[in-house]
């Protein structure tokens, strides 16, 4: 019966078919390895199966496994999510550990399901962390994560980066910010012909995609707040597009930000970058 589920997702190639059935199997039925090879797919109740019949179809219809299941893991922690929130990837992990220091205030941008707030928060407790999202969805799955995983440190607001007006009379973050850290919509319009169809069916586009005549735009409007908003010597944290790590230097130093780093992710590619405020 493994085999047949495995053979249902022709749009995967085996090896990551087979790994989607093991986690499906997994996360909502509680079966290891062992316990397939023992019969438990056989085993299993008329209740179960239909339920497994379901959460099939979805898988099918290319429906990713981490909203199919209702979770992913990140940094060693289960995080909810559903559709209106970006799947947490393994390169933001890369990011969020990046970071170092003494940090008392932290403000995260564009937070989703708020995987890297409230990691950053269970690290630094003492911290006063504020995550921002634009989408009303999102942050009310981003605080059923942060109450579930009991960081009680983080304070979540509706604002958008992109409306000035939105970011009037913020007297709590003036040159308080410790760190401005952000997995900020990156990706081009032009750069979706080569994306994989089951995030683009499925995965917020208001959380991915930038105009291709302004790549940068997150970006700069993040690190022009940086400017008022955090301390002398805080730092901007980015994940970023690999295609535009000359424009994103560029772009900080023109702002009389210092000490610009990149780093590579674990695939290789020029994925995080972090500045420096004079």
């Amino acid at each position: 019966m493994l085999h047949e589920l495995i053979n249902r997702l022709t749009r995967y190639d085996k090896g990551e078919a087979r790994s989607i059935v093991r986690l499906l199997l997994e996360c909502s039925f509680g079966m290891s390895y062992t316990d397939i090879c023992a019969g438990a797919l056989e085993r299993m109740t008329a209740t179960e199966k239909e339920r497994l019949e379901q959460m099939m179809m979805r898988l099918e219809q290319g429906e990713p496994v981490q909203y199919v299941i209702g979770k992913a893991q990140f940094c060693g922690r289960d995080f909810i999510v559903r559709p209106g929130v970006l799947i947490p990837r393994p390169e933001t992990e890369e990011l969020v550990t990046w970071v170092e220091g003494e940090v008392s205030n932290i403000l995260d941008v564009g937070t989703g399901s708020g995987c890297i707030a409230i990691t950053l928060a269970l690290e630094y407790p003492e911290a006063k962390v504020t995550a921002w999202d634009i989408s009303e969805d999102a942050l009310a799955i981003a605080k059923e994560n942060a109450e579930a995983l009991g960081a009680q440190n983080v304070l979540f607001e509706q604002k958008d980066i992109n409306n000035p007006n939105n970011l009037n009379n913020l007297n709590n973050l003036n040159n308080l910010q410790d760190l401005i850290i952000s997995n900020p919509p990156y990706i081009c319009d032009r750069e979706k012909k080569e994306m994989d169809s089951n995030v683009l069916e499925h995965e917020p586009e208001v959380a991915l995609f930038v105009p291709d005549e302004d790549p940068l735009l997150f970006y700069r409007k993040i690190a022009e707040m940086g400017r008022w908003a955090l301390k002398d010597g805080g730092w901007l944290y980015f994940e970023i597009n690999p295609l535009f790590v000359s424009e994103m230097r560029d772009m900080l130093k023109a702002l009389e930000y210092r000490d610009i780093e990149v780093r590579r992710d674990q695939y290789g590619k020029e994925r995080m970058m972090r500045a420096r405020k004079n």
